[in-house]
């Protein structure tokens, strides 16, 4: 099955144990509310009527999320639109646009899917990493200088708000790489510092008020993106630290936030040979990585996804496939 716009991937039964959250949520607003981790222990007759529907073409297209915009014209809005139709995805990532022109664009592409869609984009500092005419809160490197953490809870509630207000559901962040080589060309401004307890702090009070607020959220880049000098947008960044010290210090930030009830956690496309010592294997594909380290080392039972699939970092292994 071939997408041309896909981005990322998840768990199906998960992403339609979210869609059952989506509808329900309208009419109970009042109810007590359980986090997305907690429903995941209970049975849910929907989520299984619609699954067990599913052929198996049907739920690989349900794992993945497409790239779509509000500025690029009608041709190109159209063609997702027939993807949405033809290939039964699961969601959307929006990039560029305005939030007028996307939420109406939403209400289409929703109408026009078998299974609602799981709505999404990167909102590191709010709407407005996106979309224009919205507010842009303070770069995460400023929050991370903050000493009241209790604004950093605060601003996650009112990002939920912007987020939901235009008909989505999940944040593609926080970013939680500690900031730790001075040379990164991706990361710097968007991570709360280099020290390590800081940024677990800080990106814990702004997870806890996206989460509190009803917004999915997805930490990143597991297992750490700080310590790279190459950018995993045009080649693939390798860690060639011992496991020792990914544990100590780059995956310390996840570790925290995992336990403290995090929904989602989005995997780099980095090469490290200390977790997975399968030559140019990125670890969004790595099995030793995304299942023995992120599932079963640290127990992270919600969503996964991986960054996106139109980045060079994890095509250098489809390369080096080619010249073998």
């Amino acid at each position: 099955m071939k997408f041309k716009q896909s981005t990322a991937i998840m768990n199906v039964k998960h992403l339609l144990t979210i869609t059952f959250l989506l509808i329900i949520s309208v009419s109970s607003t009042k109810a007590q509310k359980k986090s997305y981790l907690q429903t995941l222990t209970e049975k849910n007759q929907w989520v299984d009527s619609v699954f067990n529907k599913l052929n198996r073409r049907q739920k690989i297209a349900q794992m993945f999320f497409v790239r779509a915009h509000t500025n690029l014209g009608k041709a190109y809005e159209d063609s997702i639109a027939n993807v949405i139709k033809k290939e039964h995805i699961g969601g959307l990532v929006f990039f560029q646009g305005g939030p007028g022109r996307q939420a109406i664009l939403t209400n289409q592409y929703q109408a026009a899917s078998r299974v609602p869609l799981l709505i999404t984009s990167d909102g590191e500092w709010g709407l407005g990493m996106r979309l224009d005419s919205t507010i842009s809160y303070p770069y995460q490197m400023a929050l991370g200088a903050v000493q009241d953490k209790e604004l950093l809870y605060k601003m996650g509630l009112e990002v939920a708000k912007d987020y939901k207000r235009i008909g989505m559901h999940m944040n593609l962040a926080p970013d939680v790489d500690v900031n730790n080589n001075p040379k990164n060309p991706v990361i710097n401004y968007r991570s709360f510092g280099e020290n390590k307890y800081n940024v677990a702090v800080k990106a814990g009070e702004y997870m806890r008020g996206m989460q509190d607020g009803g917004l999915l959220v997805s930490l990143k880049h597991f297992p750490g993106h700080g310590d790279t000098d190459v950018d995993s947008h045009y080649d693939l960044p390798q860690l060639k630290f011992t496991k020792a010290r990914l544990d100590s210090l780059e995956i310390y930030p996840f570790r925290e936030l995992i336990r403290q009830g995090a929904s989602g956690v989005m995997i780099a496309h980095m090469n490290i040979p200390a977790l997975d010592n399968t030559p140019n294997m990125p670890s969004t594909l790595s099995k030793p990585i995304v299942t023995g380290v992120l599932k079963e080392e640290l127990g992270f039972k919600g969503l996964i996804i991986s960054d996106a699939m139109g980045m060079k970092g994890w095509l250098s292994i489809l390369r080096m496939e080619r010249l073998m």
